[in-house]
């Protein structure tokens, strides 16, 4: 009686789910199944703050590694291009101490611009311009984080959103 009740369960949750997520809930994946693999080609950097471009660059390609479907490789062998340009990034101060006026928690935002493009017919699949993302760290005791410490999970942060954009449109 209760395999009847669990195999009548889990059949009505598969049924449930559906191809389409447009319909209801799907088990498909959230990537495009056209695309087998991309190229990353370093990030530009309008910026001043220098080596952005590389942690960028080097946490996009980690991301899609490990959170989608599909290769990295070089643009000769690419079915996609990732292309991104970083145009902006601000120091913020979100508190300060009391008694010594120092700040206590920096926000950290990068503006940047990037495309997603079909290598084989040109097209753009997506893009974005002015995306952004912020990070906190605190320069202050007893943490005391340097701005690379900043920029470090700035750059996390914004890899992270990146990939977030590729999946496919619902």
């Amino acid at each position: 009686m209760i395999r009847i009740c669990l195999s009548l369960s889990l059949l009505l949750l598969m049924l449930g789910c559906s191809s389409n997520p447009t319909t209801g809930y799907s088990s498909a994946s959230l990537y495009d199944q056209q695309f087998h693999s991309v190229c990353v080609p370093v990030f530009e950097n309008e910026t001043m703050s220098r080596n952005m471009e590389f942690m960028l660059t080097d946490a996009v390609v980690k991301q899609i590694q490990a959170r989608t479907p599909y290769r990295v490789l070089d643009d000769t062998h690419a079915d996609t291009m990732l292309i991104g340009t970083i145009t902006d990034i601000k120091l913020r101060a979100i508190s300060t101490s009391r008694t010594t006026g120092l700040d206590n928690e920096m926000l950290i935002t990068a503006t940047i611009n990037f495309e997603w493009l079909n290598l084989r017919t040109g097209k753009r699949i997506i893009g974005r311009e002015r995306f952004s993302s912020s990070a906190l760290f605190i320069p202050s005791q007893p943490s005391s984080e340097p701005l690379e410490m900043g920029q470090f999970a700035l750059v996390q942060q914004l890899s992270t959103d990146i990939v977030d954009q590729l999946q496919a449109a619902w």
